[in-house]
C-alpha cells in the first residue's frame, strides 16, 4: 500500500464545507452517515484539521486518516473492552468544550461511533449540540442510524456520503495496490471502496462461504456444521456478508440483474423461495446485526439462519432463535 492519498469522491463534501466556512457560515454540529467504508472517518478527521487550522492540511480528506495531536481536539469512543459510550464520557466532554481554547481558536470533538452512545449519554449531549460554546465543532460519525434518538438527529447537520461509482473507486484502489483483484473485493464489500481494502484480505474466506451457502441450499452441506465453522469468524463480518448476499438475491429475484452482479446464488435456488421471504430473512439478519456483541449466542444464531436457508426460508417468519433462548429484538 502507498502512503496517505486523497479521496476523490469526497471532493463535493470538501468543497461544500470549505465554501460554508468562507461565507462565514461554518457548521457547529455535523452527523456523518453512510455505508461502512465510504470514508466518513477520513472526512471527520479532515473537518477537524480544517477547523483547527492544523498544517499541513490536504485539500481533500485522505486515506488513511491521520488524527493530529492537538490540545483542542477530543475524540470520544467506547472505553477499552466496552461497546457503549457512557454518560460520564459525554459529561467530561461537555465540560472540556465549555473551557477556553488552549490555542485561542476553535475546539473540536469527534464522537465515533455516535450510535454507541447510551440513551443517557445522548441526552446529556443535547444542549451542547443545540448551542455549542464558542467556535466548537462536534462531528458525529455513524455507520447506521438505528441507535440514534431523533433528538440527536434533529440537532445535527446530516451529511450522507454515498457509495461512489466504481468508475471512480476502482482506479483509486488500483493506485493503492496495482494488480489486486479489486473487482471481487468491491463486490464483497458492496462497492464501498475502503471496505474493499479489508475485503481484499478476506476474499478466500468469502469465496468459501459463498460456495457453502449454495451447497446448504442444495442440501449438500449440513447447516449446523457450517454454522460451527462460520462462528469462528467475527460475527459482524459474517452477518454483514450474509446481508449483502441476500440483498443481491432480492435484486435478482426482482429482476434487477445489474444490482445483483456478484451473487453466488443461482436462479435454481431462488426459484424455490418465495420472494417475500427473502425480505423477511434479510430483516432477521439485520436484527442480529443490530444487537450488541456478546448479547446472543453467535453459533445458535447462525444455526437458526442457515437452517432456515436450507429449508427454503419456509419458517423465516419465526421471531425466535431456535431453542427458544433469545427473542430477536425489533429494529429501532
Amino acid at each position: 500500500m502507498i502512503g496517505s492519498t486523497e479521496i476523490p469522491w469526497l471532493e463535493p463534501l470538501a468543497a461544500s464545507w470549505s465554501g460554508a466556512a468562507a461565507r462565514g457560515r461554518p457548521a457547529h454540529a455535523v452527523l456523518l452517515t453512510g455505508a461502512p467504508g465510504v470514508g466518513k472517518r477520513s472526512a471527520a478527521v479532515w473537518m477537524a484539521r480544517e477547523r483547527l487550522g492544523v498544517v499541513p492540511s490536504a485539500e481533500l480528506p485522505t486515506f488513511p486518516p491521520e488524527l493530529p495531536q492537538h490540545p483542542d481536539l477530543y475524540r470520544v469512543g467506547p472505553p477499552e473492552g466496552k461497546k457503549a459510550i457512557l454518560i460520564d464520557q459525554i459529561r467530561e466532554l461537555v465540560a472540556e468544550l465549555s473551557l477556553t481554547s488552549y490555542e485561542g481558536a476553535a475546539k473540536v470533538a469527534l464522537i465515533d461511533p455516535a450510535n454507541a452512545m447510551t440513551g443517557a449519554a445522548a441526552n446529556s449531549l443535547l444542549k451542547t449540540l443545540e448551542e455549542p460554546p464558542g467556535d466548537a465543532l462536534l462531528v458525529l460519525v455513524a455507520d447506521r442510524l438505528g441507535g440514534l434518538p431523533a433528538t440527536i438527529l434533529s440537532r445535527c447537520q446530516r451529511l450522507n456520503i454515498a457509495i461512489p461509482a466504481t468508475s471512480v473507486s476502482r482506479p483509486w484502489l488500483e493506485r493503492l495496490q496495482p494488480g489486486a483483484d479489486w473487482s471481487a473485493a468491491l463486490q464483497a464489500a458492496g462497492d464501498a471502496p475502503l471496505a474493499a481494502i479489508d475485503a481484499l484480505e478476506c476474499l478466500e474466506i468469502t469465496s468459501s462461504m459463498a460456495r457453502e451457502f449454495v451447497e446448504i441450499a442444495d442440501g449438500r452441506l449440513s447447516p449446523v456444521r457450517v454454522a460451527a465453522n462460520w462462528a469462528k469468524h467475527d460475527p459482524s463480518f459474517v452477518l454483514t456478508w450474509m446481508g449483502r448476499e441476500i440483498q443481491r438475491c432480492v435484486h435478482q429475484a426482482c429482476g434487477n440483474r445489474g444490482a445483483a452482479s456478484g451473487s453466488s446464488v443461482g436462479g435454481s435456488v431462488l426459484d424455490r423461495i418465495d420472494r417475500r421471504n427473502l425480505f423477511c430473512y434479510l430483516d432477521t439478519i439485520n436484527r442480529f446485526r443490530s444487537q450488541a456483541a456478546g448479547s446472543f449466542s453467535v453459533q445458535l444464531a447462525l444455526e437458526s439462519l442457515l437452517i432456515d436457508w436450507a429449508e427454503g426460508l419456509q419458517n423465516c417468519g419465526n421471531k425466535f432463535i431456535r431453542g427458544g433462548v433469545l427473542p430477536i429484538p425489533e429494529v429501532r
